[in-house]
Order: structure tokens, then sequence, then C-alpha cells
């Protein structure tokens, strides 16, 4: 890992692409408009970035069109797709560092994490998929032996995909990966809020070999470049990562245009289950802070509901505080730092309005608290704990995207399923014991779609990423996100 003073002055040293990427080439929006690209450390400019909308999405989705049915990707040999992907991840992996800077000065991710976990994930996701690409087989049917019936998986056509600014470049290639190996054509809206690492990455695509129009980046805001991406008669299908109030606008638009399939990985308001048989209370608190302090809590499957178990609620409080301590707010371009500010003031006040409504309604501060917010110094946001929690709390059952956490208590398994089950979302949950049976009892109650034990967030490319109600469908990562960029057909031969 470098010093803080190295990662400083490469900070200094590197560039950015402030323009949308259409048919290979970087240009400006078509009205000529530009939103600011902000550091949230210090709230200064980063670069002025193009602001696209139904004009640019025309164009963009025109070429994309294009190059599609000519087949110069779509058609290409899935062993030449290969080689170009995995001659991508490796240019990744060359401009590594540059990658880790541009998401720590854009959102304020640590650059510890970015080196140790962003980047990484989204080589080995590239890597991974590209590998992925000539093991999708088709089926022949059992029909009756005067018939062929063969099953196949097409590409679909031109594929949006709309992504958060919690995880820039990752979340970005959860998207691209899957949606270009099958051989898509991909229009990206980064969030308005990090969009410079997605500019960087379509840049090294055609580097790498990608024809021209195969992928494109239009930053913008969603009710401009967003909405028309969903709307669109000529978008096939519609990936999206975001806030579940979001997702459901994106639904309501798929059925007004061409009713486009629509994949959605939406909100989250994880529950982290401690029973009192799990045999290392420390561990399991270290790790349920990190479940909701690493990235400022800007993480959809953050454990942000603590469910301890009555017997042993004092004793884990007391080293669920100690953990916390080590999550000391700062510059993230210092590998020391294990939180950064918040994305931006909005979010900021958003994390403050919570806290307030919590002691609001009767909940005890137990560490942190509001923000001391000094306009030109960063949107930093404190670690918080709040205690005397319970569900018919409004922090406890709303989506925050930050550094606070709920602590509730519960006395029996049944309980503590039914508690943890009173949301909305289903997206993540965490149980903490030492019983497997109880390990696996519990699991299979709690309406999920991903489920740790004895852990949090952890995984792979091989396991799929996504929940259930309000949290969302498809799957990002694994062989199963391949499933959601192609179209199944049926060829039925008279022999």
């Amino acid at each position: 890992m470098k010093s803080y003073a190295e990662w400083k002055q490469l900070s200094h040293d590197i560039s950015f692409r402030d323009k949308a990427y259409i048919n290979g080439r970087f240009q400006p929006s078509q009205r000529g408009q530009t939103f600011p690209s902000i550091n949230p450390t210090n709230e200064a400019l980063l670069a002025n970035v193009a602001s696209c909308d139904d004009a640019d999405v025309d164009i963009a989705v025109a070429n994309a069109k294009a190059v599609f049915e000519s087949g110069v990707w779509s058609q290409m040999a899935p062993a030449k797709r290969k080689e170009i992907m995995l001659r991508w991840a490796d240019l990744i992996e060359a401009h590594h560092d540059e990658f880790a800077i541009l998401d720590t000065l854009d959102m304020g991710k640590s650059i510890s994490e970015m080196v140790a976990v962003d980047v990484p994930d989204t080589i080995d996701c590239f890597r991974w998929t590209a590998e992925s690409i000539d093991k999708v087989y088709g089926d022949i049917a059992p029909t009756n032996k005067d018939v062929l019936a063969l099953i196949t998986h097409e590409p679909v056509g031109v594929v949006a995909a709309i992504t958060p600014w919690n995880y820039p470049l990752m979340m970005v290639s959860w998207k691209l990966a899957p949606a270009i190996a099958m051989g898509n054509s991909v229009i990206l809206k980064p969030s308005e809020k990090a969009p410079l690492s997605a500019l960087r990455l379509a840049e090294l695509a055609s580097e790498a070999g990608l024809p021209d129009g195969v992928l494109n980046v239009l930053p913008g805001f969603g009710h401009t470049a967003g909405k028309a991406l969903a709307l669109h008669m000529d978008v096939d299908v519609l990936a999206f990562t975001g806030s579940t109030r979001v997702a459901g606008m994106l639904m309501e638009y798929a059925g007004q245009s061409n009713l486009k399939k629509v994949w959605l990985e939406a909100g989250g308001k994880s529950p982290n289950i401690i029973f009192d048989d799990c045999d290392d209370i420390v561990k399991a608190a270290r790790t349920s802070a990190a479940a909701i302090f690493s990235n400022q809590g800007e993480v959809c499957i953050a454990c942000s509901r603590i469910y301890v178990q009555k017997g042993i609620k004092e004793a884990f409080l007391s080293a669920l505080k100690e953990a916390a301590q080590a999550y000391r707010t700062g510059d993230p371009l210092d590998p020391e730092t294990r939180m950064g500010p918040m994305v931006d003031a909005a979010q900021l006040n958003t994390v403050a309005h919570y806290i307030q409504s919590a002691l609001d309604q009767g909940a005890t501060l137990a560490t942190g608290g509001l923000p001391d917010y000094t306009e030109g110094k960063g949107f930093y946001a404190k670690p918080t704990i709040i205690t005397d929690a319970d569900n018919s709390m409004t922090f406890v059952q709303e989506e925050i995207f930050g550094p606070v956490l709920a602590v509730c208590e519960f006395e029996t398994e049944g309980e503590a399923i039914a508690l943890a089950n009173d949301s909305r979302y289903g997206l993540g949950a965490a149980i903490w014991t030492a019983n497997l049976s109880r390990a696996h009892r519990v699991s299979r109650q709690l309406k999920s779609g991903m489920v740790w034990v004895n852990t949090w967030g952890e995984g792979d490319s091989t396991v799929p990423f996504g929940g259930v109600k309000a949290s969302g469908n498809g799957r990002d990562k694994s062989i199963h996100s391949l499933e959601k960029y192609t179209s199944m057909k049926n060829v039925w031969i008279r022999i």
C-alpha cells in the first residue's frame, strides 16, 4: 500500500474525462450542458461533466442498435469476445491506482477499500465473466423422434444500465461485464454523483478492442438521461441499481414504452441477528461495526438493524462501541482512514435527519451523533450507534444509507425471525450462532436474497447478488447474471 503522501501526489497528477462517450469518442452533450463533479472531502470542483438528456440518448441508442444489428460484436465468436474482455480486464489492472483515486476523489470512498475491494473485485468480475462467455450452452428438448427442438440463448439487443454512486466502478462492472459478454450493446448512465471512473473504463474498453458503439457512457441525471433511456422504444433491457423509489418509477416507464425487461437491485435495511450462543462476541461486534460503518454506511447490504439476544446485550454492546472507535473519519486518501465523507451535502442532511428522528422517538444515543458540518470542510458524518430501538421507529424501518446503527433486543428465536422479516426490504441478512441447526433453520426462514452466517458481506463472482420484496429482482454476478441479458428462443424443426 502506498503512503498518504504518495496517494496525494498521484491525486494531483490525475486527469478527468468529463465528456460523454458515444460511438467510440468523447463529445460534449448535445445541448452543451454540464454539471459539477465535487470532491466531498473538501468540496472542491473536480470537473464540469457533460450533462446528457434525451437528445444524447437518441443518438447513443441509434448507434448502439446499428452496431448490434451489424453483428460486429453480437455475432462475433465467443472465444474472440472473451479475448477482448480479458484484455480489457488487463488494462483495468494496469490502471489500478488511477481507478482507486478516481472513486476516492469522486465520492469519498477510502483509498484502502478501493485498493483492497473495489478495484480487485472489478477486475475479477470482468475476467470471470469473460471466461463464462463460451460456457453458456443451449438445450435440446425431449420431443418425438421426428422433431428437433432447439432452445438457444441470444443477446437481447440494446441494454441500458443505470448505476449508483456508492460503488461507482465495481457496480458498473457487475452490469457491463455480463451484458457485453453476451453480445449486447450497452448505454451506461452512471450516477451524476460519481461518473468519472465509468468514463475512463469506457475509454479502456476501446483500447482493448471493443468495437465502437458497443459501449456508450452518458453522464446525466435520472430525470433526464435516465428517464429517456427507460422510455426509449429501442432499449430492450434496463438494468438498475439504486433506490426502491426510483426502481418503481423505472418499472412504470417500461410499461409506458415497449415493455422492456427491467432488472432491479434496489434498497436494503439488512438485519443482523446476534444469538446468545455466538461463540465469539468480539468478532461479531467487529464485523457488525464493519457492516454499517464501511464505506460510511453507503452500502445497500449494510446491516443497519442489529437484533441481539437479551442475555448478551450488554456484553455485545460494549464490544460494539469499542469496535466503532476504529472508524475515525479523515481524508480518504490516507490509508489509515476508515471512514471518508458522505457523498454530498444532501446525503449528510439525510443522516442528520434520521438521527434526530430516532432521538425524537425515544431511542438512546450510545455513540456518535449529529454531524458537525462546517461549509468547505467536507461532508463528514459520525459513526453512530443508537440503542433502545424497536421496529416501530422510522429510522429502523427506512433506509438511511449512512453510518447509523439501530440496536434492538429479542428473547426467542421466533421473535428474532419475525423482527428481521418485519421490513419492506429483503436484500441481505446476517446470523451469528455456533448452532449449526439454528443457522440452517433461521436462514431458511429469513426473507432475504442473501444470508451470511458468522460473517457479513463476503462473496465472489461465483455467487449471485440481489434481493426480494422491495429490494428488487434479478441477480448480479455469477452465471445467473448472464441470463438477464439474453433472450430464450425455441426453434422447432420437423424432420
